[in-house]
């Protein structure tokens, strides 16, 4: 990866997946990172690897780990954020109806509310230097309607919208708004949201490596098409 255009990003979801592999990328580029995650034990071995990398153990879908979050990205005595990776989600597969309505809410909590508050406090805290990145992880299936996950392309849908609508609004403010629209990855996604067994053709399955080199600039939605597979 050549030289970044930024120098310390926050990362929502950097414990496993896509987060991990974007973690990676960046802090082999020498970009200062925190990394923000439940699983404390996780990001500890990720940031081990790099200098100049924090910790921030938060649970998303609580008002308290969105403030850490918050909090983190207002302090003025430590280095300024100028990347925000909102990549922190997950989904649930299965006919709504039978869902655990719990769960659902948690879902739309972390993949709409949390990314929404974050995006929000990192674009006005980016305003007053004039430059700034935000990339918002989305999803090939916030593009059409999709029975068996319902409300995950459904907060995906709002991730891109929103996007795409403060891509416009900072038009020459020097703030650069993405939203990341991977295809299905082999992550731990598929586990948790049980879509392992949906039968999708192994051409639609991305490489991390793959996904994780569409840091794009200047793009209002960047799409990772059907590229290749784990390896």
């Amino acid at each position: 990866m050549t030289k970044a255009p930024f120098t310390h990003a926050l990362i929502t979801g950097a414990s496993s997946g896509i987060g991990e592999a974007l973690a990676h990328k960046l802090g082999k580029a020498g970009v200062g990172m925190v990394l923000v995650a439940r699983r404390k034990e996780r990001l500890d071995a990720i940031a081990a690897q790099y200098a100049n990398c924090e910790v921030l153990a938060a649970d998303l879908t609580t008002d308290a780990g969105v403030g850490a979050v918050l909090t983190r990205l207002r302090d003025s005595t430590r280095t300024p954020i100028d990347l925000v990776v909102n990549n922190a989600g997950f989904g649930t597969s299965g006919n709504f109806a039978d869902a655990d309505p719990e769960r659902l809410s948690n879902e739309v909590s972390l993949n709409i509310n949390a990314l929404m508050r974050i995006a929000h406090e990192a674009i006005r805290q980016m305003q007053p230097r004039g430059r700034g990145y935000l990339l918002n992880v989305s999803s090939i299936a916030s593009f059409q309607a999709g029975p068996g996950l319902a409300v995950y392309s459904a907060t995906k849908a709002f991730v891109t919208s929103l996007t795409e609508a403060l891509y416009e609004e900072l038009r020459g403010s020097g703030i650069r708004v993405t939203a990341l629209c991977p295809g299905l990855t082999h992550t731990e996604f598929q586990s948790i949201s049980n879509t392992s067994g949906l039968g999708v053709p192994g051409l639609v399955n991305k490489s991390l490596t793959a996904v994780s080199t569409f840091a794009p600039r200047g793009l209002a939605r960047r799409i990772a098409g059907f590229a290749t597979r784990l390896r």
